[in-house]
Parts: C-alpha cells; structure tokens; sequence
C-alpha cells in the first residue's frame, strides 16, 4: 500500500513563510495578538476550505455582554452523570478484571471517534478516510456522545476560526470552568450562533455517513454509549448489572468527557507557547495523555491542518499512532503535514523560546 505523507502544505507554507507571510498587530477589546497572514489559498491546499483558521477581521461587539441564561435540563443531567461517576469508583474494587478491561476499551474507542473522527478527519480534514474507516469512526463517535458529528465539526471550526472571542463557544477568557464544562450549562453567545450559521459545511453535508448519524443520533448514542457497554460484561462473564452499568458505561463516559474538556479548559490555559505565544492554547502533554494526543495545543491552533497535532508523531499521542497503523492498512491516506523547516521558522519568529530548553 502506498502510504504517503502530503506534502503540499510543507511547501505552501514555506514559500509563504519565506513569500507572503506578514505580521499584523490586532486588537480584540484589550487583547493583543500579532498573527500570521498566510496565503490561505495555499494554505487551504487541496483541503479545499479555511474555516477552521483565525479570522483576523471578526470583533466583538460593544457594550455589555448579553445575560447568562442557565439551561436547567443540562446542569441537572451533568450533575447526575457526575455523581453517578463518583459512585462508580467506589465499585471498581468489585469489579472483575475483564469488566475494567472492556471499559477501558471502551474509553478508547470512543475517544478515536472523537480524535481521530470528528477532529482530525471531519473539522481539519487533515487526512483522507474510506467508507469503512469513516463508518467504524461514526460508530465510535456515537459511543461517546458529545453531540453529532455535523455539530461538533460546526461547533470546532468557529471554535478556531474566532479562538478566545465572544464567537468561541468555549472561549478561555471566561474562565476555567466556563471553558471546560460551563459552555454546555447555559446558552451559547449570540455571537457563535450568527457566526456558525456562516460557515461553509457543505463538505460535512456531503458526507453520507455523518448525515445518517445525525438522523439517527439519539437511538445511535442509547445503543452504544450506554447500552452495549453495559450488556458486554454482563452477558458474556456474568457481571453483575450494576457493575456493568456504572463502570462501562457511566464511569467511561464521565472520564471521556472530561478529557475531552481538558483540551479546551487547561489546554487553553496551562503549558508552555514553543510556537505562537500570541495566541492562549498552550503545550500540556497531560492533558495529550488523557485525551489520546490532544494536548499538543498551541502547535495545533498554530498549525491546524497538520493530521498529528503535534511535531512529534507517536509521544503522548495515540491518534497519531491508530491514523498511521489505518494508513499502513490502507483505510486512510493523504496526511498532511507541516515540514520541519516550517515549523522551526514559526518557533524562531513567534515561539515563547521554550523549546530551546526542551
């Protein structure tokens, strides 16, 4: 199998570096940020779309912010699952090994639905899925249940095209826990509904696969995060149902959430700026640790379009790893990747210095 790396995008970048890269100096309220301007039509490449890179044009609006507006049904059912997680640890002592195994797996296949699915393969588009991949990856993202793939990739590309604005559904500037779990408990800013309802996701709707999943999400996520977990250990080794119930099911889907938080909430946050340190999203190999390569986070806003994340292929990054094995077998392909002389031109222009250290 022919397994190559795309190149385009090392060489789009870097006649841009050397070409048509200028700094500009913009003021978001009292933010500063200096940002690359790239020219995004080599950048897009043969991704064919810009909507997940900074726009530098977007400000937020004047005067006062409109009223937070709590959405009960959603705190409640947080609260619920969250205390039905900590329950859960108390049964891990009683629970067989098979059952600690099965959610373990379990944890990992629906993280990869989110990774290298509705991340990696459907908002970045940094590499290229068969109809068998893109199936097993719709199956895995429904077992974690964090909203359709049509929505998250629509939520994630305002995420990065408006990164820490009024627009960023998460954005970091609203705190820790607004970031990390608060943006799910009350109702979105204006501003990132108006701004998501602009983007160009013409390339998701064509996508039979993920259009199939939003029609049937609600029994998808019933049968497979919840359900299939649970049956598992209880039919095939006679674990009790309770156990069953709350380790594989409830106790996997609580940590997986999480994780997947931590890159919006302490990615944002926490860790060194090697690449841009203009911009919040850091470096946290913890948080990579958790969330199966996902922590790498200042070289991914930095560079959003790179199938890795990170400039370390394998290390902390397990996505990384399953996306190469799937290419080695011939279910993926067109990686793209940014070469390493563009990457040390981006460190020696806008990086923080740390990497001289690490």
């Amino acid at each position: 199998v022919h397994c190559h790396l795309s190149k385009e995008f090392s060489s789009a970048s870097s006649t841009t570096t050397v070409g048509t890269v200028t700094s500009r100096v913009t003021r978001n309220g009292d933010v500063v940020m200096e940002k690359d301007l790239l020219n995004h039509e080599d950048l897009a490449g043969d991704r064919g779309m810009i909507d997940d890179i900074f726009d530098e044009t977007y400000r937020e609006k004047e005067g006062p912010k409109p009223p937070m507006r709590y959405v009960w049904r959603n705190i409640i059912l947080m609260s619920l699952l969250h205390l039905g997680g900590i329950f859960a640890l108390t049964l891990i002592p009683s629970a067989k090994i098979q059952t600690l195994a099965w959610a373990i797996l379990c944890f990992v296949v629906s993280a990869l639905g989110i990774t290298a699915g509705s991340h990696r393969l459907w908002s970045h588009r940094s590499y290229k899925a068969t109809l068998p991949l893109r199936i097993f990856l719709t199956i895995a993202n429904s077992m974690a249940f964090q909203n359709d793939i049509y929505e998250w990739v629509r939520d994630h590309r305002v995420h990065h095209k408006f990164s820490e604005t009024d627009a960023d559904p998460h954005n970091a500037m609203r705190g820790f826990f607004f970031s990390h779990i608060g943006w799910l408990l009350v109702r979105k800013h204006p501003d990132v509904i108006e701004k998501g309802q602009k983007l160009d996701l013409s390339d998701i709707k064509a996508d039979k696969v993920v259009m199939f999943q939003r029609r049937y999400y609600k029994p998808s996520v019933v049968l497979l995060c919840f359900t299939l977990p649970t049956v598992v250990p209880w039919y095939f080794w006679d674990e009790s149902i309770i156990i069953s119930f709350f380790i594989p099911a409830i106790l996997r889907y609580t940590i997986g959430l999480n994780a997947t938080w931590l890159v919006n909430s302490a990615a944002h946050m926490f860790g060194n700026r090697p690449y841009d340190r203009n911009i919040n999203p850091r470096e946290n190999p913890l948080v990579s640790l958790g969330a199966l390569g996902e922590g790498f986070h200042n070289y991914h806003h930095t560079f959003p379009y790179d199938y890795s994340t990170s400039e370390f292929g394998w290390r902390f990054n397990l996505t990384t790893a399953f996306i190469d094995l799937m290419c080695l077998l011939g279910l993926a392909s067109d990686r793209k990747k940014v070469s390493k002389e563009v990457i040390l031109a981006r460190k020696m222009r806008t990086g923080d210095g740390s990497h001289k250290s690490g």
